[in-house]
């Protein structure tokens, strides 16, 4: 299925521009200025001079903790054009490092603590969310993830909110029989699941979507934040990035450090990323005597000047949708080798944007990072392909319009037309997005 941002003209048109044109004032008259934003039935939004109007949109999150996920959603919650939407914000747990990125720009953070769909206070929670959304009158529900998915997308169903938008971020099954079924379950109460590579869009549909459901909007980047290197580095120095997790398997690339070494005895590794398997790979590590070239970073927010000081990007892991890791190595200028699993081949074209290995593989990574190492003008190649790649075709611009577009189409396609600025009510014209 397409991209959004070729399915939606004004995604299209903005592609890559940080800024989108305003779409008009929205407003409605005094007189049905009460009934206008409820958004429980189809209905006429109508623009005037009297007072803005704009839709109720909310995005619900897990957390704010560091991973690409949260990432994603809170770039979009903070760039989401004002003038257009009034962004409200719920979780599960209102904590982590994205947390205060967000705080103070929308009207609210909202939070609805659970800690586990078994626990009957769950369903207090469920109705809690469901009456926060009415008393808001929410046009637009977005699930950032799994356990969003689950919960907020039926409580915005038993709330009647007009548009109820999924997740898809992960290309492995749903994790867990209880946890897949309650997937499902939110799945049934969206209208569009959004997904960010075409191998999530496969997954859902090899699990019973059908593709007119489906929507694919491409990770997004802030590429002013990623400069290139001035002269590349010669120093045997490789950076990882992602959280310390079984499926991200630090331990393929401990054991290709391993070999490694041998031949590039000034070899490094820095791992930039916290998570469970901190204690188990540092206890790795030293026991294949790496301690001396393995650091661990943990949660860094200076990733692009990290990414600056390396030779080569590796990320390899055992499945992935859309890493934003990879995309910021590309956008820095590093050569990157990864897996060749899930959505990474649709940034990575081998030999051309970087290297690809098979997953589980540590001499395939051993050996690709060693002949980077050997031929240091076709790193420097694949570096520079990999940043214009994605300053073609990933930028946090093209990424928020696309949603914006998705939004704007799946109201107006459920009957909620916006009436351009300066229309009296005889012979109305709709604007198109």
């Amino acid at each position: 299925m397409p991209d959004v941002g070729q399915t939606f003209p004004s995604a299209a048109k903005n592609a890559g521009k940080e800024k989108r044109p305003p779409l008009g004032s929205f407003a409605v008259p005094a007189v049905s200025r009460v009934m206008a934003p409820r958004l429980l039935a189809p209905c006429l939004l109508i623009c005037n001079d009297v007072a803005p109007f704009r839709i109720p949109v909310a995005v619900f999150l897990t957390s704010f903790d560091s991973g690409g996920t949260e990432r994603q959603m809170t770039e979009l919650i903070r760039r989401l054009d004002r003038r257009r939407f009034d962004v409200h914000v719920a979780c599960f747990h209102r904590k982590g490092v994205w947390l205060p990125r967000i705080a103070s720009l929308v009207s609210e953070v909202a939070e609805f603590p659970i800690r586990s769909f078994r626990s009957p206070s769950t369903l207090t929670q469920f109705a809690a969310f469901a009456r926060w959304c009415r008393a808001r009158r929410i046009a637009v529900v977005q699930a950032a993830d799994i356990y969003a998915n689950a919960f907020a997308l039926p409580a915005a169903a038993l709330a009647r909110v007009p548009v109820r938008v999924g997740s898809r971020r992960e290309v492995h099954p749903s994790r867990g029989r209880g946890l897949g079924a309650a997937q499902r379950f939110g799945y049934a109460a969206a209208h569009r699941i959004v997904t960010n590579s075409s191998a999530g869009a496969a997954r859902l549909q090899s699990e019973g979507i059908p593709s007119e459901r489906i929507a694919i909007v491409r990770n997004g980047l802030d590429l002013a934040a990623f400069g290139l290197r001035s002269s590349p580095p010669r120093q045997r120095r490789i950076v990882s990035v992602g959280r310390l997790r079984p499926e991200k398997a630090h331990e393929v690339l401990l054991a290709a450090m391993a070999l490694l070494r041998p031949s590039w005895p000034s070899v490094r590794l820095r791992l930039v990323g916290d998570g469970p398997r901190e204690a188990a790979l540092r206890q790795l590590a030293g026991e294949r005597g790496l301690l001396d070239c393995v650091e661990f970073l943990g949660h860094r927010d200076d990733v692009p000047a990290i990414l600056r000081d390396a030779d080569v990007f590796v990320l390899p892991s055992r499945t992935e949708a859309s890493p934003n890791a990879v995309l910021e190595a590309m956008a820095a200028g590093l050569p990157v080798v990864a897996s060749n699993v899930g959505g990474i081949p649709e940034a990575i074209t081998p030999g051309v944007t970087g290297m690809l290995v098979p997953p589980d593989d540590a001499n395939a990574l051993a050996g690709a990072i060693g002949h980077l190492f050997d031929n240091p003008s076709q790193a420097e190649r694949l570096g520079l392909a990999g940043r214009r790649h994605v300053e073609e075709h990933y930028s946090f611009g093209r990424m928020v319009g696309a949603f914006e577009s998705l939004y704007l189409a799946e109201l107006t396609r459920r009957g909620y037309h916006f009436v351009a600025p300066g229309l009296n009510t005889e012979g109305l014209q709709t604007v198109t997005f």
